[in-house]
C-alpha cells in the first residue's frame, strides 16, 4: 500500500510570509497542531506547529500580528511522496518521532498523512503500533513524590 492510499490530500497550508497570527488561527479552525508551510511559488520550505508559536512567539515576547511564519518554522521539514511506501512512511514517523508527514509531489504539497491515517488502514496497523511506541520512547513519567496517607 502507498502513501497515496491513506493520506488526505485536502491539507491545509500557510504561506510562509503571512504573519505568525494567521498560521494560529487556520490551526484553531482547522484543529491542528502542525501546518505545512510554502513559499510564493507554492513550495513546501517548512512547517510551523502550535508549539514554535507558543515558544518561539508567544514566549520570546515577538507579535503574533507581525512577526511572519519564517521566523518561527522548522526549515527542514521531512516529508514523503505519494509513492512512498506506507511501511517506509511508520518507519519515518517513528525515527523522528512526529505524528504526521507531509506528502509532497515535484516539490509541491499534495496532500498530509498522519499515525491515525496509518491506523486506519487495517494491513497496516501493526506498523503504526510500533510506530507509536518509537514515538513515545522518550516520554518518561516521574515517580511518585508524595507519600500516601
Amino acid at each position: 500500500m502507498k502513501v497515496k492510499d491513506c493520506m488526505n490530500p485536502r491539507a491545509v497550508a500557510v504561506g510562509a510570509l503571512e504573519p505568525v497570527a494567521v498560521a494560529a488561527r487556520v490551526m484553531a479552525r482547522q484543529n491542528v497542531g502542525m501546518l505545512p508551510v510554502r513559499d510564493a511559488a507554492g513550495r513546501l520550505v517548512g512547517v510551523v506547529t502550535d508549539r514554535d508559536i507558543a515558544v518561539r512567539c508567544v514566549a520570546a515576547g515577538q507579535d503574533a500580528a507581525r512577526l511572519r511564519v519564517q521566523r518561527v518554522m522548522s526549515t527542514r521539514p521531512v516529508s514523503v511522496s505519494p509513492e512512498t511506501d506506507v511501511c517506509a512512511a511508520a518507519a519515518l514517523l517513528a525515527r523522528e518521532q512526529v505524528r504526521r508527514l507531509p506528502v509532497v509531489e515535484n516539490g509541491r504539497l499534495c496532500g498530509m498523512v498522519s499515525l491515525a491515517d496509518l491506523v486506519r488502514s487495517a494491513d497496516y496497523s501493526m506498523e503504526a503500533a510500533e510506530c507509536l511506541e518509537k514515538i513515545c520512547t522518550n516520554v518518561r513519567f516521574p515517580e511518585k513524590t508524595w507519600e500516601e496517607d
